[in-house]
């Protein structure tokens, strides 16, 4: 399987004759705690569209599950969006999170049969559940950081015996996430962690460099790898941070080249494992043992200056390039 581990792209040269006469759903919002940030990515990639020339309808999902239609925000109910949907060339679900980003809208894509960019509903499913990313992990002997698995029942019985991580199962940038570095601190960790998902990931705390590695499949088989970014903060990586502009993204990240190589490796490892689609975000910890998975995201934020659209800027694709890209591999 050929592959491209410079970030650079080989642009479709098939498909239609004009981006002018394609027609893009970009929808946004959604039912979860990432609503805000799903609709900052969808804003920017609505807008990066319309000045590539791409026709761009607007589709957006309220908190409560309610559907609204255009710029104006139009209600509508579900049965209209889907026609919206069925009379567009493609679908840009850009939303993070549960309910959207975990397969939910990508299998109403394919109920109504509409091509979409991105993963599909089983590595959508995968990807968003943390645990069941560990065990693909383990599979393919890429490391993760040591933990349990805990429910509403099952968590008045763990105890505290070390600085851990706790995390909801199945959700994003950050929310409901806690460092733990004394006993006191567990119960509303827990308990912040809970409000968001019936399942909770305690793990060990891992020390070692964040590093962000995007990986974009393409229609013939091959892997595009962007340059690593590596994440400087002081402390948790949390909600705050990530979105408050107290962290310090670098990139490409000043890796060895066995430390890049084992990276990308394992990066694509995983794209390939879970049977991503599109663009996913692939972060690890890299410590003195190498490297150590954290999570994947099949949807990352993708304002111009999020993560993933910054690591191939660093490669020459702009932004725009990189939508356009996405958008073109599903016309065909």
């Amino acid at each position: 399987m050929p592959d491209r581990r410079d970030g650079t792209l080989e642009r479709p040269m098939t498909g239609r004759a004009a981006t002018s006469a394609a027609w893009v759903a970009v929808i946004g919002g959604g039912q979860n705690c990432e609503h805000d940030v799903s609709l900052a990515s969808a804003a920017a990639v609505a807008g990066a569209l319309e000045d590539a020339g791409y026709a761009v309808v607007r589709l957006t999902i309220d908190r409560d599950g309610s559907w609204r239609h255009g710029v104006d925000g139009c209600p509508v109910d579900l049965a209209d969006a889907i026609h919206v949907l069925r009379t567009c060339d493609v679908a840009v679900p850009v939303l993070h999170g549960p309910r959207g980003e975990d397969g939910t809208l990508a299998a109403l894509c394919e109920l109504a049969g509409v091509a979409y960019v991105g993963s599909g509903v089983l590595a959508g499913a995968l990807a968003m559940d943390k645990w069941a990313t560990k065990l693909v992990a383990a599979d393919l002997a890429i490391a993760t950081a040591p933990g349990v698995l805990l429910t509403p029942s099952t968590a008045p019985g763990y105890r505290w015996t070390r600085p851990v991580v706790v995390k909801p199962v199945a959700a994003g940038s950050s929310q409901g996430v806690s460092l733990v570095a004394s006993a006191p601190g567990l119960a509303p960790a827990l308990d912040a962690a809970f409000a968001l998902d019936r399942r909770v990931l305690v793990e060990d705390v891992v020390t070692g460099r964040e590093i962000d590695v995007a990986v974009l499949g393409r229609p013939d088989g091959s892997r595009t790898v962007a340059p690593a970014l590596e994440i400087v903060v002081d402390g948790l990586f949390d909600f705050a941070t990530k979105y408050g502009g107290g962290a310090d993204f670098r990139v490409p990240a000043e890796l060895a080249d066995a430390e890049r190589k084992e990276l990308e490796e394992a990066a694509v490892a995983m794209f390939d494992a879970l049977g991503c689609a599109g663009v996913a975000r692939v972060d690890f910890f890299l410590t003195a043992d190498g490297p150590v998975l954290n999570e994947v995201n099949t949807m990352p934020g993708f304002t111009e200056q999020s993560q993933v659209p910054k690591m191939f800027a660093s490669a020459g694709v702009s932004y725009a390039e990189l939508l356009d890209v996405l958008v073109r591999d599903v016309l065909g």
